[in-house]
């Protein structure tokens, strides 16, 4: 099923050229048509798509996706608006993805789908660390499945120099990526793909490739 039409992308390429209130508002009704509408209704498939691996995801498929107005208030590019359509789907929430959603970004910029604890809480980073030290040889043999690794490649996240603990800092020389303040993973494809009828089953695909390690994750936040 092809879900969008070529001004999903076209609409956004003009909004970054235009990026005020004045120019959204005469194109408002474009927005809604092509772009809002048809995005709550993929949104809407994907939900009851995921919903048969984790019933868990039973969720008001509006509430998974993001605002297009952008959080200025400390941000110094002032421009209002996103250029691009999100969605967090995630069991309890936006903010949830770490306990096995997943997140999906579709523009002219890129298509990309992730998973993992993006941010997490500090309680939840340090449930998340005390799980890998204590089962470091699953954790590694769920980042280095071969399907994980053809798709994603790798964890990513920045990195604390220090650990809270002499337990993880000794649990640290055998795996390194105790030290990442966030693990999430990701991976892009060609804006092209917005307007293909792969679109849904690719998504679906690469949701699938990311299983083993979004079931350790989960597993060490629930």
């Amino acid at each position: 099923m092809i879900y969008f039409s070529s001004d999903f992308n076209q609409f956004f390429k003009e909004l970054a050229a235009n990026n005020h209130k004045d120019w959204f508002d005469e194109n408002r009704d474009r927005y809604h048509r092509n772009i809002k509408e048809p995005f709550e209704k993929f949104v809407a498939d994907l939900v009851d798509e995921l919903k048969k691996d984790n019933p868990k995801l039973n969720i008001n498929p509006k509430s998974a996706i993001f605002r297009i107005n952008r959080d200025i208030r400390f941000s110094k590019d002032k421009s209002p608006y996103k250029l691009n359509r999100s969605a967090a789907i995630a069991p309890n929430g936006k903010k949830s993805i770490g306990k096995g959603g997943i997140y999906v970004e579709l523009g002219p910029g890129r298509v990309m789908v992730g998973g993992g604890a993006f941010s997490p809480s500090k309680e939840d980073l340090q449930s998340l660390r005390e799980t890998i030290a204590a089962k470091p040889s699953k954790f590694r043999k769920a980042i280095e499945n071969p399907e994980f690794v053809s798709v994603y490649g790798e964890i990513h996240g920045d990195e604390n120099k220090r650990l809270p603990s002499k337990k993880l800092m000794e649990a640290a020389k055998k795996e390194p990526l105790l030290f990442k303040k966030s693990m999430y993973y990701f991976v892009e494809s060609s804006p092209d793909m917005v307007t293909s009828d792969k679109l849904m089953n690719t998504i679906l695909k690469q949701y699938e490739a990311g299983r083993s390690v979004r079931e350790f994750i989960a597993e060490a936040l629930s």
